[in-house]
């Protein structure tokens, strides 16, 4: 076998530099003229100062923060301020929930009217925000693209008029330049309303410590920042310690980066759109050969990305061609011969070009692609043990925070607490301790309008504030009128079933709730806030019994209408959770609470893979979300009714949508039930209490709900 051909680095960086020193002079002097500055510019610097002093007389102040257009999920989070308790967020709403966009880079319109209301509820209204905050630095993300389009010139030049990046490109920026005086026309503050640039990557890192268990800790923690890309770079890597975070390296570039590696190959080799191909390759890459000494792909793919001193980690710009054309050519020839041809974009959600495990028995390529899919998952876990070796190594710590869109990777999380292990630490640090991980609800960029918030707060002297317990703030809770008319829709048959305002109404709903799932029934719980994030947690989810072994493939062909290769998550009580499931010492601070949120997986016990078959994915793990009667009662109360119906505190746990995002309002919940003809029922609940279960009505109402609520009614007396 011949040795690949390797060549890192741009092949102009002196004029990608001046490009990006020159892009970034002109590009602070006009967004500022234009309303949006710098944080360590003299109105950034003025705009800290001013809150300062109010905190510091005492009053409670609020900071929104803003992902803007130009860049995918848009939206607005909103953080209460105190000098006696620090930030506190009240909501953080995602535009794709309201528009139905997914991963919108709409202006955020329908985020901020929603945001708004919450205020007008508070006694308060927009005006009363004592600062909107970006959750990129403008003039730094101009200036790196334009580098980035200059590296590799001529061939880089397209790059200037086309997507560099999901949702991110040159042409979209205009829309930036704008944002400040549409603001304030639009709410009437003004002319032009002060928007402050923070970095992007500082804004994960703080957030993500912060709200970590180990934000109160005496000793250093170790903050990663893993992306596609930020405004500056892809990997940034931090040490927090006295309640301070440092920057300790980044690697200023776009391309040199393992979420670009992921994206752009999951998407060329699976058949999906860049945003929505990196969870589903994760998912097929347990159907594939996961050996490194065996997966016939393995060996030569690595060479793409070189793993170099100092956990640097860079491009293989011989292999790849995303650095110049990611979307039409990404390969070059000697990724061609490793991985044959890419898909060609007008391939993509083609049904012959899509990944499917249910072609394996007929189609004689699909196990190779799975293998190709095992081998991508396996160099890009490589490159992360790679960047968190060396991260671990300089900071002399055994707490780690990860974070960026990388960190949804629940499968490379799990492998990082598996090989930082008692031996690693031996050798490394010559001590007696083991890797300690967590990860946020909302790694990705949903999660940055919050720490934009948080850490201007921190610059402004508030203290850090209590820990995350849950990512339930999407929104406002749907109020009774809005369930009400939403139930008289078309096609929608419904009644009311009780109130969860007290314990025994909660038990009585929770157990009707078991008593249908325990029957083979699919049921959708609607209530509250909305989850933060790509991850239904038990306020938009759709439920169904773990113990049946025919119920993934019903609920991916049937009911979510999507691919058999994706998995189905378990959701448990933390006794359920520790009894079928292998659950990391690394990730057992703060009672467990890094399995709180979907983002890990654990490797299932022995008598997990017969007892609870639907939440067991093809390589014997599954992605766990410990449910706490603190957090979500109701959830909770189910859990604990099923276990009294079919032997296990466990269900299954997956998204309440069909081909879109999350049902944010209740007219979406109606909606989506109408458009999934194998969901039976969806119990909603009201601001306050009173709760409704919905089903199809009409021609298309099968009499299972309507039975089982029959057979439940009797039962109770």
């Amino acid at each position: 076998m011949l040795k690949p051909k390797v060549r890192i680095g741009p092949r102009h960086p002196r004029l990608a530099a001046w490009g990006y020193e020159l892009t970034r002079r002109l590009g602070e002097a006009s967004l500022a003229r234009r309303g949006l500055h710098k944080v360590s510019g003299e109105v950034g610097q003025r705009a800290i100062a001013r809150v300062r002093e109010r905190l510091q007389r005492g009053e409670t102040i609020y900071i929104a923060g803003l992902a803007c257009p130009g860049t995918h999920n848009t939206g607005v989070a909103l953080v209460e301020v105190s000098q006696k308790d620090g930030p506190r967020l009240i909501v953080n709403n995602e535009e794709e929930r309201f528009s139905g966009n997914k991963h919108t880079n709409e202006f955020p319109q329908r985020a901020l009217d929603d945001m708004r209301n919450v205020l007008q509820r508070m006694g308060r209204d927009i005006g009363d925000i004592a600062a909107f905050v970006t959750t990129w630095d403008y003039p730094a993300l101009l200036a790196m693209l334009i580098r980035t389009s200059l590296e590799e010139a001529p061939a880089s030049l397209k790059l200037l008029r086309a997507p560099i990046a999901p949702a991110i490109n040159l042409r979209q920026m205009d829309q930036v330049r704008r944002l400040s005086r549409k603001l304030g026309r639009m709410y009437g503050l003004g002319e032009q309303v002060p928007l402050i640039c923070m970095p992007h990557h500082d804004n994960h890192a703080w957030y993500s410590f912060t709200a970590s268990p180990f934000a109160q800790t005496r000793e250093p923690v170790a903050i990663a920042v893993l992306d596609g890309t930020g405004d500056v770079g892809s990997v940034s890597l931090y040490v927090a310690e006295n309640g301070e975070m440092k920057q300790l390296y980044c690697n200023e570039s776009l391309f040199d980066s393992l979420g670009a590696f992921y994206t752009v190959v999951s998407s060329s080799q699976g058949g999906w759109t860049w945003l929505s191909s990196e969870g589903r390759y994760m998912g097929a890459a347990a159907w594939g050969d996961m050996n490194r000494a065996t997966n016939p792909y393995y060996a030569r793919l690595k060479n793409v990305l070189q793993l170099g001193p100092n956990g640097t980690v860079q491009l293989n710009r011989a292999m790849a061609n995303w650095y110049a054309d990611p979307a039409d050519h990404p390969y070059h020839a000697a990724l061609i011969d490793v991985l044959g041809p890419p898909l060609r974009p007008d391939q993509l959600w083609n049904p012959d070009a899509v990944l499917r495990v249910e072609d394996i028995n007929h189609r004689p390529d699909t196990k190779d692609r799975l293998d190709k899919a095992a081998a991508t998952q396996l160099v890009f876990e490589d490159a992360m043990v790679h960047v968190i070796d060396h991260l671990l190594r300089v900071t002399g710590t055994d707490r780690l925070v990860l974070t960026g869109g990388v960190a949804l990777n629940a499968l490379g999380n799990m492998r990082l607490l598996e090989h930082f292990n008692e031996a690693w630490f031996e050798r490394a640090q010559q001590r007696r301790t083991r890797l300690h991980m967590w990860i946020p609800p909302v790694p990705g960029d949903p999660g940055v309008p919050i720490g934009a918030a948080w850490l201007f707060a921190h610059m402004a002297g508030a203290p850090r504030g209590a820990p995350l317990s849950h990512a339930f703030y999407c929104g406002l809770a749907p109020s009774h009128a809005d369930i009400a008319a939403a139930l008289q829709s078309d096609g929608v048959a419904s009644t009311g079933i009780g109130n969860v305002a007290t314990p025994a109404g909660r038990d009585a709903i929770a157990d009707l709730m078991a008593h249908a799932v325990a029957q083979g029934g699919v049921i959708a719980i609607y209530q509250g806030a909305a989850e933060t994030g790509p991850r239904a947690l038990g306020h938009r989810s759709i439920l169904a019994n773990p113990c049946d072994p025919d119920v993934r493939e019903r609920l991916n062909e049937r009911v979510k209408y999507r691919e058999a290769i994706r998995p189905l998550a378990p959701m448990a009580t933390l006794e359920a959770a520790r009894e079928y499931f292998a659950l990391e010492d690394g990730a057992s601070d703060d009672d467990y609470n890094a399995y709180n949120y979907m983002v890990l997986t654990a490797h299932s016990r022995p008598q997990a893979r017969d007892r609870i078959p639907a939440v067991v994915h093809a390589d014997g793990t599954g992605r766990i979300q410990i449910v706490r009667e603190n957090d979500d009662p109701l959830t909770y109360a189910y859990l604990k009714a099923l276990g009294r119906r079919i032997g296990v505190e466990m269900s299954v746990n997956t998204s309440f949508n069909v081909a879109g995002p999350i049902a944010q309002t209740p007219a979406q919940a109606m909606d989506t039930l109408r458009r999934s003809r194998g969901l039976d029922a969806v119990v909603l609940v009201a601001d306050d209490g009173t709760a409704y279960a919905a089903w199809h009505g009409g021609e298309r109402d099968s009499g299972r709900f309507t039975n089982w609520y029959a057979e439940w009614k009797k039962a109770r007396g």
